[in-house]
């Protein structure tokens, strides 16, 4: 970018979407995380929050706050992987900032994506009778950590590499996110965690919701973890950085979901129902509720 700012057009009947992210080392990743995988995730991230808006991307500005001690072969992975998922997902960067800091590494993101006006999709349309349905597998992300953080030994390393690869390499639902235009009630992404996303669905739309625990899909690596100990599906449901899709839908839409979710390639399951009321409630098999130490992750 040669200028001091960047002109947009967005075309006639269409609005620009606009989500900013930050990515802080020692906070939402890890000081030895390959960089070309913190570029990614710094870009997916924003990817699923405009996924969860129904847009689709096209633009985002960058400005990164870097200790020296990063060095060139750092900053260039880091400006690899930015450039294979613009690559991917078709998106370009318009321009940004950079310094240099005496540490951490801070980066911040700003995406632009594009939405018929009128077709937005939000987090206050839930109505009473909806269902609840969530895209992929949920608790993966948190696991990953776990693992990197040196838990979990006894899985398989192969399972060990799926959960790590899900908390550094999220895949956001880019795909999904405009397809639900018409279908989806109200929209969000999964990352603060499942029952604390729901429960911003909830707040701003009104209602409650009620949520199957033996409902909310697992990956065959958190099924196996879950085995050994059933306690643990209860804190998938609270983990974050999953980057799924979270929306609600009146229950004769669910036959256009299923159409919806081979044509993808892309499983997504019904979890629970909105009701009047407030706030959300996680129901174990028996149907007794389940009682949560903490429902997600806090900002402050």
């Amino acid at each position: 970018m040669r200028d001091d700012a960047a002109l947009v057009d967005c075309r006639p009947g269409y609005r620009l979407v606009a989500t900013v992210d930050q990515a802080v080392e020692g906070v939402h990743f890890l000081p030895d995380d390959p960089p070309d995988l913190v570029a990614k995730k710094l870009l997916r991230r924003n990817l699923s929050d405009l996924a969860a808006m129904g847009a689709v991307p096209r633009h985002y500005l960058l400005t990164t706050a870097l200790p020296k001690s990063r060095g060139d072969e750092w900053l260039q992975g880091f400006a690899e992987g930015l450039a294979d998922d613009q690559r991917r997902f078709g998106i370009a960067l318009l321009g940004g900032d950079s310094t240099s800091t005496p540490g951490p590494t801070a980066l911040t993101l700003t995406a632009l994506g594009e939405i018929a006006a009128g077709t937005e999709l939000r987090r206050s349309g839930a109505k009473p009778g909806d269902r609840v349905w969530v895209s992929g597998a949920i608790g993966d992300a948190f696991l990953g950590l776990q693992v990197l953080r040196g838990g979990f030994p006894q899985l398989a390393p192969e399972h060990r590499a799926e959960l790590i690869a899900r908390y550094r390499l999220p895949d956001p639902r880019v795909a999904l996110g405009p397809r639900l235009v018409g279908i989806a009630n109200a929209l969000i992404d999964v990352s603060d965690g499942l029952v604390a996303d729901l429960g911003h669905v909830c707040e701003e739309s009104g209602v409650a919701a009620t949520i199957r625990l033996a409902s909310v899909p697992l990956s065959d690596a958190a099924g196996l973890l879950v085995a050994d100990n059933p306690a643990l599906r209860a804190q998938l449901a609270t983990g974050g950085d999953d980057y799924e899709l979270l929306f609600t839908a009146p229950p004769e839409r669910s036959p256009v979901i299923a159409q919806l979710s081979a044509s993808l390639d892309l499983p997504i399951v019904e979890i629970g129902s909105i009701e009047s009321g407030a706030g959300v409630r996680l129901l174990d098999a028996d149907g007794q509720p389940v009682a949560l130490a903490s429902g997600g992750w806090q900002h402050f």
